[in-house]
């Protein structure tokens, strides 16, 4: 990988239109925290951050599964992550790219990364719904969450790669997009892995890892993550998949998502994938304490109480079939925007 450091700003880097050099960046990042909307704030402080003397940057988990958390990584890690990225998508100077998520949180911040080392031409738009409404250009390489990407599916032309993370993408959403031209592809990782550490071509079932990623499994079947340009320390993580080879794996769910119910383990996220395709809700399924069973499967749907047909659940498997339906009226989610299941399940309980 070629030697690049955080001080760099590629000469064809363009911030909404503008060249911008570090210094000039330092100037306008001054400029967007006094002047700006909360996301050009967000911007202007990220900017301070990163330009500035120090070799580290703080960096805020999504809290998912657990109590957000800041963590501290090296700039040259994101720089690492950045050039691997530019690498497995093919990402050339002069692309045109399009920053609509949040720059309080990592996915965010690595979009501007990878404008100033990859010289990409980026615009940063306040992140909504349906950020491609307004505009007017077409875009080499925009990163959505799922939520952005249902409601932008008219807007896709606009659009030559796009890459989706911060939650998983259903079955109902992948079979929308295998139709449209644009190059999708869902991510995964974490902010410990400076966001993506592999990615998947929508229509294909396997992800594939990034330049001088290594992946095995634990005792749990669990994913093991051997990344050593972007985390010193191998990293352990809850997510249950199957390794098809060095390069591949499927995901199955996580591991602390499994319902035990009578004996019987569960996978909720592969139950999801089945019901996606009849509720188009935001839901989820997990499992709530029972005296006989020990834990009960149960679908949990955002919205108003409504009857459901009894053929939503004809693709399910004996065992998968929820014993419980509860709808509740809107889902307590995590500031990045992430469904807290563990948090509504319990007040189910």
């Amino acid at each position: 990988m070629r030697k690049v450091t955080y001080k760099n700003i590629h000469n064809f880097f363009k911030l909404n239109g503008v060249h911008f050099d570090s210094n000039g960046l330092r100037v306008a990042a001054y400029y967007l925290i006094k002047e700006g909307d909360a996301h050009e704030k967000a911007m202007g402080e990220f900017l301070l951050d990163w330009f500035d003397d120090r070799s580290f940057i703080d960096l805020q988990t999504s809290g998912t599964t657990g109590t957000p958390k800041i963590i501290r990584k090296n700039k040259q890690v994101l720089v690492n992550s950045a050039l691997a990225t530019g690498d497995f998508f093919e990402l050339k100077p002069g692309d045109t790219a399009l920053c609509c998520l949040p720059i309080q949180f990592i996915a965010g911040k690595m979009m501007l990364v990878r404008s100033f080392i990859l010289g990409l031409a980026i615009d940063v738009v306040a992140p909504n719904s349906n950020p491609l409404a307004q505009l007017n250009k077409e875009y080499d390489f925009v990163a959505m969450v799922p939520l952005q990407v249902q409601n932008s599916l008219k807007e896709f032309y606009k659009v030559k790669k796009l890459i989706i993370g911060g939650a998983k993408t259903d079955s109902a959403l992948e079979q929308k997009l295998q139709g449209i031209k644009t190059k999708v592809y869902e991510t995964y990782g974490m902010t410990e892995t400076i966001t993506h550490i592999a990615a998947r071509k929508i229509g294909v079932e396997a992800f594939s890892v990034l330049p001088h990623v290594s992946i095995a499994q634990d005792e749990r079947e669990c994913l093991v993550i051997d990344a050593p340009l972007v985390s010193d320390e191998r990293l352990f993580t809850n997510d249950l998949v199957k390794i098809l080879n060095e390069h591949q794996f499927v995901l199955l769910g996580r591991i602390d998502n499994v319902v035990n119910s009578g004996g019987v383990k569960l996978i909720p996220e592969k139950i999801e994938e089945k019901l996606s395709l009849f509720i188009n809700e935001r839901f989820f399924v997990g499992g709530i304490p029972d005296a006989v069973l020990g834990e009960k499967l149960v679908l949990v749907i955002e919205g108003e109480k409504k009857e459901l047909a009894e053929t939503i659940f004809e693709t399910l498997d004996k065992y998968e079939k929820p014993k419980a339906v509860f709808f509740v009226p809107n889902f307590e989610v995590t500031e990045s925007g992430k469904i807290k299941r563990k948090a509504i399940l319990k007040s189910l309980s």
